[in-house]
């Protein structure tokens, strides 16, 4: 449960609808992005450095090679309201990266086989002083963020030594070059790490809702003031299945998409996730 001195409820389980299975080539998928009516994916590290458009069916129809990017750890996308995709090449699970950054692929060039980044963004956490921390501190993994307004959004995924569940929750200028990361606020999920780490993020079109994801749950803010997301209304949204579910997006207002790696034969599929009023 969420502990937080605000409103926080949770909702009765509503369970996802299986819309489709992944193909094999993206049995590793991290991260999918709802843009203009087309889903579009990437894998995590040790795949290419592509971005992939997927039919109705969950066939890639599409892919992108990003030729000035390197696919060190890319966990999560995001876009702007104009219709550009990021992605965030910050998975940090040993907390030994110095090298994190945002890649912003311009809407323009989606429908080339081949692009580049038209900008990068550089950024570390000013709380971090070792590379690794001890283990106690290893709280600089990140698999999650959105783009509101003119910033980035980042959330992290607590693998420190008897952790708490925290999520701390970072703001970076939504600019090229190095960039400061201030940590604005955080909230507590559980301190199961395998149920209730954070491994996704979206915010809806509207921007009236943010959506975080784990592996059988999905935390719903909603009636927040400017950035401060974790003082509005949270819901947990038990998803009554489990599965290393690592990406979301919000496909509408009011219905979420949810993908899942295919481990063994478990996964590999895209959901349906419909939001009750």
């Amino acid at each position: 449960m969420i502990s937080a001195a605000s409103c926080q409820e949770k909702q009765e389980m509503n369970e996802p609808e299986v819309l489709y299975s992944l193909p094999k080539s993206l049995k590793e998928v991290s991260g999918i992005e709802w843009v203009n009516n087309k889903l579009w994916a990437i894998e995590d590290s040790g795949n290419e450095n592509e971005l992939y458009e997927l039919d109705e069916k969950g066939e890639v129809i599409h892919s992108v090679i990003i030729s000035n990017a390197t696919n060190t750890d890319w966990e999560d996308l995001a876009s702007d309201t104009e219709g550009n995709i990021y992605i965030g090449d910050f998975g940090n699970n040993d907390n030994d990266r110095t090298d994190l950054c945002i890649y912003k692929i311009s809407k323009d060039s989606l429908g080339q086989e081949q692009s580049q980044a038209v900008s990068k963004t550089t950024f570390s956490y000013p709380e971090q002083k070792e590379f690794p921390p001890k283990k106690t501190e290893r709280v600089f993994d990140v698999e999650a963020f959105v783009v509101f307004k003119d910033h980035f959004y980042l959330f992290t995924k607590n693998r420190s030594k008897n952790l708490d569940g925290r999520v701390a929750l970072y703001k970076i200028p939504n600019k090229p070059g190095n960039q400061p990361a201030q940590q604005i606020g955080s909230f507590i999920t559980c301190p199961e790490f395998n149920t209730c780490a954070i491994t996704a993020a979206d915010i809806s079109n509207d921007g009236q809702k943010l959506a975080l994801l784990s592996h059988n749950a999905v935390w719903l803010f909603e009636n927040f003031k400017e950035d401060h997301f974790f003082d509005g209304k949270k819901t947990e949204l038990p998803l009554n299945h489990y599965s290393q579910k690592e990406a979301i997006t919000f496909k509408s207002n009011s219905a979420l998409l949810i993908a899942d790696e295919k481990i063994k034969k478990s996964g590999g599929k895209v959901y349906e996730f419909k939001l009750k009023n």
